[in-house]
């Protein structure tokens, strides 16, 4: 494989998740290395001490190892679906939205997903903090389709996962609450080309080895759309 970027992730993380969504949007074709987490890769050690995906290791050897900081230099080179220019707010207020899942929600759906892990008391508390959090979103999709108005933005690639991650821990439950809007949000992304295209299976990287192309050439030349 001809030099390329070298991607390393892990097909379910939602971190990771939404980084492929951006090279994947703005046809930035990488090498890309799945990692199995319980048992990493030298390469992925090597690139980054922090050891957690994704990580993109350029030609030149500079390293991102922040899922955010991916998806920003990627639209930065090509934004084919105007991610960062909502049609509503700013790309600073999409961030901010963004801090708020990826610090407090986040907190509150480990909790929620791994109840073992804590005190029941502070599962119960997460729970009432996740729902605030969603049913806010809910509403914020009450007069317009996506999170920041009229067509699919970064905020919404990058909160969908976790939101999807928190709707997968009891299935049912989350069919059953009164959040239509959010829902048909969270459904629509899951059918989406883009979305489909960056769950590929691919087997476990081994240290040495080529990984495989991403996103593939034919849908790199045309720009996956949401």
């Amino acid at each position: 494989m001809s030099a390329l970027p070298v991607l390393y992730s892990f097909r379910r993380c939602p971190y990771a998740m939404r980084a492929r969504l951006a090279l994947a949007v703005s046809g930035q074709v990488c090498e890309l290395r799945e990692v199995v987490l319980r048992n990493k890769p030298q390469g992925l050690l090597q690139a980054s001490p922090k050891a957690t995906v994704p990580v993109l290791v350029m030609e030149d050897g500079q390293v991102l190892d922040q899922s955010l900081a991916i998806m920003r230099w990627a639209l930065g080179q090509h934004d084919p679906a105007h991610w960062l220019v909502p049609s509503e707010g700013t790309e600073a207020d999409m961030l901010a939205l963004i801090t708020e899942c990826d610090g407090p929600f986040k907190q509150a759906l480990d909790r929620c997903k791994y109840p073992g892990r804590y005190p029941e008391a502070d599962a119960v508390l997460a729970r009432t903090q996740a729902v605030e959090w969603l049913q806010a979103l809910d509403e914020r999709l009450t007069q317009r389709p996506f999170l920041f108005g009229v067509h699919t933005a970064l905020a919404d690639m990058a909160i969908a996962p976790f939101v999807r991650q928190f709707a997968g821990i009891d299935t049912p439950w989350w069919d059953a609450q009164p959040w239509p809007r959010l829902q048909a949000w969270l459904a629509q992304w899951q059918a989406s080309r883009l979305f489909e295209s960056v769950m590929h299976k691919l087997p476990a990287w081994v240290d040495g080895t080529e990984g495989v192309l991403f996103p593939p050439l034919a849908e790199a030349a045309d720009g996956l759309q949401p």
